[in-house]
This record gives structure tokens, sequence and C-alpha cells, in this order.
């Protein structure tokens, strides 16, 4: 269940993306977890802003590797990623937007592109970025102000 407004809608063409997402559309799952162009599309919300309203039991994390900071939660019913959270203290999740129920928000931009397939390449849909856009790092941090002030 989310509460209050998204910070940031992108697709991740990173490398950890992709191999998690072969791994998970490798497992029964109702659709693929990229896109046509390796891009996995999260919504970034409040860590603070986000529960599982039910079937909490059934959620399992999946791990690149051992001790990796990251964990892709699936629903174990079902195998359908649900959500991305971090070992590390982030401040945010990255919830698979399509878990979203309804109009899920427009994607915002392409992340990481530099792990793009370079015979795919990125569309110019949104606004493409090698890496991590300094805009979205100061929307993190923003938010990160946010919370630190209870709002």
């Amino acid at each position: 269940m989310l509460a209050g407004g998204h910070i940031h809608c992108a697709a991740c063409h990173c490398d950890d993306c992709q191999s998690a997402a072969q791994a998970l559309d490798a497992l029964p799952t109702p659709a693929p977890t990229t896109d046509a162009f390796g891009g996995t599309h999260y919504v970034l919300h409040r860590k603070d802003r986000y529960h599982v309203a039910s079937g909490s039991a059934l959620i399992r994390p999946h791990r690149l590797r051992d001790g990796s900071p990251t964990r892709r939660m699936v629903a174990s019913c079902c195998n359908s990623p649900m959500f991305l959270a971090f070992d590390n203290a982030q401040h945010w999740i990255s919830v698979y937007r399509a878990r979203i129920p309804g109009d899920s928000p427009r994607l915002q931009s392409r992340i990481a592109t530099r792990f793009a397939d370079p015979a795919g390449g990125a569309p110019d849909d949104v606004p493409s970025y090698r890496m991590f856009p300094f805009a979205l790092v100061v929307q993190l941090l923003l938010c990160r102000a946010r919370m630190f002030l209870g709002r």
C-alpha cells in the first residue's frame, strides 16, 4: 500500500537490474520484468509511506549474490516481483511499476543507460542518463530532509 505521492518513476538499465530480470523472468511469472529495451520500470516511494497491506508472509527476498545490499522482494505465490528494498539505510523503496494498481505514474526518465544493449539502445521516449541524474539525487536528498522533519 502506498501513501502520498511518488518521488520519481524511472526505467533502470543497470547491470544488476538486468541480471535480476533474467533470473526473475526464468521463474513462471505473469509478465516480463523489463521493457523491450531492457529497462526495469520502478516507482520510487518513501520507505515510511509504504507497507504490504496483505500477504506479507508470502513476500520473499531475491538477492543477486550473498551480501548484496539490495533485495528484490517477490510474491512467492506467483513469483511476481513486487519491490526493491535496500539493506543500507536508503530512505526509499523502488516499487515495480507494473504492481501499482490503476493508473501507474508515467515514466519520467531512463537511468544507467550506459549498461543498455548497444544494439537496441534506449529509446528517446523520456530523458535518458548514462548514470543517475543530478536532479534525481537532489530529489532523493530533499525527500530525506522532509522525512527527517516529519513532513
